[in-house]
Order: C-alpha cells, then structure tokens, then sequence
C-alpha cells in the first residue's frame, strides 16, 4: 500500500498557489512613429509582484501588481502603479505566456503580452526571465508599444 501512494504524493495538486517578484527594465519605447530608450534623459524601473492561481498543470489565473520609479533631472519618484489580471499559459519546456490586460494609475490602459522562461529551476523557486511588451492607450496619448525585459524569483 506505502509503494502504491508515493507516487501519488509527487504529483502537484490542482488548484495551486503560486506568484512572483521582480525587477522590470523598459528597454525602448514606440508612440506616434517616434522611438525613445529608457537610459537616456530618463530612467523607469518596476517592481512586479504577483499571486498566480493555477488551475491544472498548464492553465492558470495572475494578478500582478507593478510600482514603478522613474528618474529624471537628478531627481526620482514613485510615477505609476500597473494591475495587471491575466491568463497563464504553460507552453512546454519552461516556457510561459501570460496574456494580461493593463490598468495604470497615469490613467493609461491596454494589454501585455508577456513570455517567460525559467532559467534554473530549484526545488522550492524558480529563476526566470521575461519580456513583456506592453500595448497602452487613452489618456489622450497617442498608442504606444514597449519592449521590457524581466527577471525574478518564482515560488
């Protein structure tokens, strides 16, 4: 009976709790057919946090939360907070897709793509990387589109 039910323990239970912490660095920026880069006259980092809910092995529900800093002349500030709701879905040897939609306290909104791989996996977390490409309007801003690049710890 003991050798039947160890295999039984292995295995993940559905739902499971997950999430995630980072760091997001903009890369570059298109709106109105101009390009702009995040280490020039400025500079905007994020912080991601996340509680993902995964409902089988490769489907799953995230909602990530991300402060962002941005500095300027000399001086920095606490400029925008993204809530980020989405959809996960696990593509396969360590990859991930997150299809979130966007809701920014600068008053902007869109959708985020994002694909995400794990670069070393341990026992309780896992190390990854993942580039979002955030899709924004409103606001009366013309429509822009990002390219970011993301690293963290997965638990």
């Amino acid at each position: 009976m003991l050798l039947f039910s160890i295999p039984t323990l292995a295995q993940e239970q559905f739902p499971k709790l997950a999430g995630h912490v980072g760091i997001a660095h903009s890369i570059i920026t298109v709106s109105d057919g101009s390009t702009s880069g995040n280490f020039g006259n400025s500079y905007s980092v994020g912080f991601p946090i996340a509680l993902n809910i995964w409902k089988t092995e490769k489907v799953g529900f995230s909602f990530e939360v991300i402060p962002a800093i941005r500095s300027e002349n000399g001086s920095h500030k606490m400029n925008n907070v993204t809530f980020h709701p989405g959809i996960l879905y696990r593509l396969g040897k360590g990859y991930t897709f997150a299809g979130r939609a966007a809701f920014e306290t600068s008053g902007r909104y869109g959708f985020t793509p994002v694909f995400n791989k794990v670069l070393k996996k341990n026992k309780f977390s896992n190390y990854y990387l993942a580039v979002p490409i955030p899709i924004r309007f409103g606001n009366d801003r013309p429509v822009s589109a990002n390219l970011t690049v993301q690293l963290g710890i997965a638990f």
